[in-house]
């Protein structure tokens, strides 16, 4: 990974003679264009949100069978339940018959079985077709082909979900290619944290008109922390804050003070990519994940647990403080898109130390856009990983879509005249 050798030996511009101080420089941003255009963020739902594991909530939100979860992420509208067997299972809130959602509700519910309104059609808890009115008199309607689509799940040894889209029997991407062992972190035992000691208590969320990655930018760095939030001294000990990054995921740590850790302050939180995070202490626990509506509007969506042997006071302790500072990153975060959407400012200079994670999120981000553009033009056509992937007998819809692609339906032929 060439492009990190730049970042973290902190510039090209670094002095190299021998016995003289090598200086650290401070590094460009993405262009402001990577945070508004409609084009850049659908290229990410095809390069990014289609093909990455995306970490997403934690088992124990679903403990009967029939229970199931509704979420929208980049404009992918899915569901998670678990069915009879007790196995987990994500699928695309999508019928197979006219696309309608079989899930109409919002949040979360349980369902016996799995019922689209619009014609009948229905399936089982995992995603079989049950019933298609009419057409048990049709030659030729296999039942076995027009299941819910399916997406990859994991539940990983901390038993938190995570999903991937991409429409392979095999994702293209192993969750282990970027995330082995995030969920066996030493410090989880160190801070005697046993996940199966936590009960869901409540969600939240807050819209604004932001980028996703004005939101990633902002809560992988403390940079801002000093003149932003008041109550973060409280819970981090600034003087000590740092970040570890690996593959796909960052460590956020410090060396809590004495206080903090008698009051059970002392934080573990780390952000997966792409934009997802989970923080956890002794009395509190915070999935947060920036859902992307488009390149200017996002949800910062919360669900929140606590322990088990929590006190009231200890869990609003710390599930307050979190509150506040996420609504004060709201009007950050807004505000600065404004600005980005002027069309004045392109980037900034980053600091290489305190704005170190922010740096490999970006990167992080150009590597997997450039890799499936470049990709794209290698083909001269869009790629859509999580599109449904047409059976061999299906010739009449390839044809018609064959002749969408060449009036450049949906996809823009300017862009893709490279």
């Amino acid at each position: 990974m060439a492009s990190m050798l730049h970042y973290f030996n902190f510039g090209s511009k670094a002095s190299t003679t021998k016995g003289a101080e090598v200086k650290p420089t401070p590094v460009r941003a993405l262009p402001a264009s990577w945070y508004t255009a409609q084009e850049m963020y659908e290229l990410e739902r095809r390069a990014i949100f289609s093909r990455r594991w995306l970490f997403i909530t934690h088992s124990s939100r679903l403990k009967e069978a029939g229970d199931w979860l509704r979420y929208e992420v980049a404009g992918f509208d899915f569901v998670i339940n678990r069915d009879r067997q007790g196995n987990i299972n994500a699928f695309h809130n999508v019928c197979r018959h006219r696309a309608y959602p079989v899930i109409e509700e919002e949040g979360c519910g349980n369902k016996k079985i799995i019922a689209c309104r619009y014609h009948g059609w229905s399936y089982g808890l995992n995603g079989k077709l049950a019933k298609a009115p009419g057409y048990q008199e049709l030659d030729g309607f296999d039942k076995e082909k027009n299941g819910l689509f399916r997406i990859h799940v994991k539940v990983d040894v901390n038993g938190f979900i995570w999903v991937n889209m991409d429409a392979k029997e095999v994702p293209e991407v192993p969750w282990e290619e970027h995330f082995e062992d995030v969920d066996k972190q030493a410090r989880y035992k160190e801070n005697g944290i046993n996940f199966e000691e936590y009960e869901f208590d409540h969600t939240y969320q807050m819209e604004g008109d932001y980028n996703w990655k004005i939101l990633a930018d902002n809560f992988n760095e403390c940079y801002h922390c000093p003149t932003t939030h008041a109550d973060i001294p409280a819970f981090l000990n600034l003087d000590s804050f740092d970040s570890d990054v690996k593959d796909g995921h960052i460590q956020h740590h410090c060396k809590s003070t004495p206080e903090q850790i008698q009051k059970g302050l002392n934080t573990a939180s780390t952000y997966y990519f792409p934009n997802s995070s989970m923080t956890v202490t002794k009395h509190w626990m915070m999935v947060q994940k920036f859902l992307p509506k488009g390149p200017n509007h996002s949800t910062m969506a919360y669900e929140i647990w606590r322990h088990k042997d929590a006190k009231e006071e200890d869990f609003r302790l710390i599930n307050d403080m979190y509150a506040r500072v996420m609504g004060e990153d709201k009007v950050l975060c807004n505000n600065a898109q404004k600005n980005l959407n002027r069309g004045v400012f392109v980037n900034g200079e980053l600091h290489p130390k305190y704005e170190k994670a922010p740096l490999f999120f970006q990167s992080t981000c150009r590597e997997v856009v450039t890799e499936h553009f470049d990709r794209e033009k290698k083909e001269g056509r869009e790629i859509w990983p999580a599109r449904q992937q047409l059976p061999n007998d299906a010739k009449v819809s390839a044809k018609d879509e064959e002749i969408c692609s060449g009036l450049a339906c949906g996809a823009q032929k300017e862009v893709l005249a490279w």
